[in-house]
């Protein structure tokens, strides 16, 4: 209780800090505590000026010398603090900050500790917007002498006065931290008491022990996650479902005109094995752009429907919804599939008539967008729930499309391939199929970057390939304020190719028209009545139009490289050699790598381990509410063997005791209902 002490009452905080702590999120004395240091320094031994090396990052210690400011003939402020460490004498420089000169002359003959990466030009040593900190005489325990953490600050408070606090923090609650983690499980895997590693982890005592703090701390982040994953897989398992059992394949080969691959062979006998087992089947299937998982969705549909059941396809966008249902349609209809159409772009008469068909149970699939979710959208017998591109969705999302059956068997795809260690971390629940492998036929798409100033000669290219009966895309560029500024643009691209190919018949489509008129477009460019179809980025996944060879990105440096993945994914689905052409002028060394990525490689898998490298894993899905946990020190690239290892004891955990209930796990179920609330209200745990 104590940890829920109000953070004003800590020593050195008071009223005012406490206003400006909770802008860190700090409102109680449990917050200071886990309010970890975003680096440390090693100030016991300091960087002497004289032995700095250009380009290397370097803690220095030194005296307060002068400060000056100059100003450019452009208007800029230039302000040069000089440091003394005996050694030899760096500037300190920063940028349109004035003010940093009269804080500076303020320090002359004090001591300074200083953090930035070293320049070495004609001048002598320079360190361009350091990190800095005045020395407090006879405070160096906490300052000096050790390895010091650095902390996320906000306006207001400094990192003296932020050690101050954690520190007093420490002396008094360190000792009320509960332990979630199992005694057996800590000794198992070498873990140190929880209290200590909180005080490593601010105040390391070595190198080591930092080390061994933040494995400590990293793992009970990860373990915390896993044992609720596996609850939750552990609560489907138990819950009773249906048997459904139907020989998919040979209805299969009477619709579809070509042959399964291996991989789309294995993964369908995957799904059609859950169906059988008499629980609800709650598995993700993965595959790279192309790779066929409607397909296996189409299997799944069929097992359900010949069971008597109704299915649900709930797809991030109107337009992919538009394009299953077009596709879905033509393979389903000579079966006597009944198939709806329900997306927020119908008109209020439509969407009443698909609300009282699915109602009635007059429909067999529903293929729809987030208006799937409305409470007045109800279902006769749901029995299967498909949702496509399943990064788009949160948890919360998933679970509501289930509520509206009884424990129906739930299939979640995404065409964004997850590396093993995020799938692990956002999906732990789910059991996994991936379809590795493309269809037979299939060439690589050959990727080109080249700068705005070669424009005219993509086009022309475009062009060539438009003579020899292909056709192409050009994606304008992704605007994130509004679809109506995305029309905007994809109107005047839409102009502006019509002056550059007068020769070419060139189509329009945006997120701005109505589903009609989508699928209009949609219907000319596939019977090729459109040569060039120019769009904004909603054409990112689903689109299959096997003759399109090109696909062109505008300002290519604006897109993530999922997503340009997924705009490369549209062409390359026929026999011909398709091309990709990026055309970018990037600014920052991220945009060039991402661009640079595209051109080395196909494989999506890799791509999406580069995107999760240069982006991180709180990036890599949007926001927060897709499911990924809120980490603080753990990282789910460098730390996978300790994710696995939490994995392991995780479930564990859970076939011992299912609901959490043993005296030993008592501390732990307290836990999981204090970090994972909302998430977990359906679960029977403590």
């Amino acid at each position: 209780m104590m940890l829920e002490n109000p953070v004003r009452f800590i020593k050195g905080v008071g009223e005012k800090r406490a206003r400006i702590l909770s802008k860190l999120g700090i409102e109680k004395a449990g917050d200071l505590l886990f309010h970890f240091p975003r680096r440390w320094e090693d100030r016991r031994h300091f960087k002497k000026i004289g032995e700095l090396v250009d380009g290397e990052k370097a803690t220095i210690l030194g005296k307060v010398v002068d400060a000056e400011s100059t100003i450019t003939p452009r208007g800029l402020v230039i302000v040069k603090a000089v440091i003394d460490d005996i050694s030899g004498v760096a500037y300190l420089t920063w940028f349109n900050q004035p003010y940093m000169k009269k804080r500076f002359k303020a320090l002359k003959g004090k001591k300074v500790v200083a953090y930035g990466t070293v320049k070495r030009n004609r001048w002598g040593v320079e360190i361009e917007n350091p990190e800095w900190e005045e020395v407090e005489e006879g405070e160096n325990s906490l300052h000096l002498g050790r390895i010091v953490p650095i902390y996320p600050l906000t306006e207001g408070i400094s990192q003296i006065q932020m050690r101050k606090i954690i520190y007093n923090a420490l002396e008094q609650f360190a000792p009320c931290l509960e332990e979630v983690i199992p005694s057996r499980i800590r000794e198992k895997r070498g873990l140190m008491p929880i209290y200590q590693a909180i005080r490593e982890i601010h105040f390391p005592s070595s190198a080591r022990s930092l080390s061994e703090a933040r494995r400590r701390l990293v793992y009970e982040e990860f373990f915390l996650l896993q044992v609720i994953l596996a609850l939750r897989q552990k609560e489907y398992k138990e819950e009773k479902g249906r048997s459904l059992e139907f020989d998919v394949f040979s209805e299969l080969e009477k619709i579809l005109p070509f042959k399964l691959t291996n991989a789309q062979r294995r993964v369908i006998e995957e799904v059609a094995r859950d169906m059988r087992e008499g629980h609800p089947m709650n598995r993700l299937i993965q595959g790279d752009v192309g790779s066929g998982k409607t397909i296996v969705a189409l299997a799944a549909i069929l097992i359900a429907v010949r069971c008597g059941y109704q299915c649900a396809l709930m797809a991030p966008t109107e337009i992919l919804a538009e394009q299953h249902f077009i596709v879905l349609s033509n393979l389903l209809f000579p079966l006597g599939v009944k198939i709806t159409l329900l997306v927020g772009g119908l008109s209020q008469k439509e969407k009443n008539l698909a609300k009282k068909l699915v109602a009635e149970g007059e429909t067999d699939l529903v293929i729809g967008t987030h208006a799937l979710l409305e409470e007045d959208v109800e279902f006769k017998n749901l029995g299967l729930v498909i949702i496509d591109e399943q990064h788009r969705f949160g948890v919360i999302q998933r679970a509501k499309l289930r509520q509206k059956g009884i424990n129906p068997e739930v299939l979640v795809m995404t065409a964004t391939p997850i590396p093993r260690t995020l799938a692990l971390t956002v999906y732990g629940d789910l059991d996994v199929s991936v379809i590795d492998e493309l269809p037979p036929g299939r060439q690589p798409v050959k990727t080109f970057w080249v700068p705005k100033s070669r424009r005219k000669w993509a086009y022309s290219f475009v062009r060539e390939e438009i003579k020899k009966g292909r056709q192409a895309y050009a994606v304008c560029p992704l605007i994130e304020e509004s679809e109506k500024l995305q029309a905007e643009a994809a109107e005047k691209l839409a102009s502006d190719l019509a002056h550059l190919l007068p020769d070419v018949k060139i189509g329009l489509l945006h997120g701005q028209m109505r589903p009609k008129e989508k699928e209009e477009v949609m219907n000319q460019f596939r019977e090729r009545k459109i040569d060039l179809l120019v769009s904004t980025p909603v054409i990112e996944v689903g689109i299959d139009v096997p003759n399109a060879t090109v696909m062109v990105i505008e300002d290519a440096d604006r897109f993530g490289l999922a997503q340009l993945h997924q705009l490369r994914g549209r062409v390359g689905r026929g026999e011909y050699q398709s091309y990709c052409i990026l055309i970018a002028t990037p600014r920052t060394e991220e945009a060039k790598r991402r661009l640079q990525v595209m051109v080395e490689t196909n494989d999506g898998f890799r791509i999406a381990e580069e995107d999760l490298a240069i982006r991180g894993p709180g990036e890599f899905f949007g926001t927060r509410q897709h499911g990924l946990p809120d980490l603080k020190l753990a990282n789910i690239i460098k730390d996978v063997k300790i994710l696995e290892e939490a994995r392991e004891d995780g479930m564990q955990i859970i076939e011992i005791d299912p609901h959490l209930r043993l005296p030993e796990h008592r501390l732990l179920a307290k836990k999981i209902k204090e970090r994972f609330g909302d998430t977990i209200e359906m679960l029977d745990i403590g």
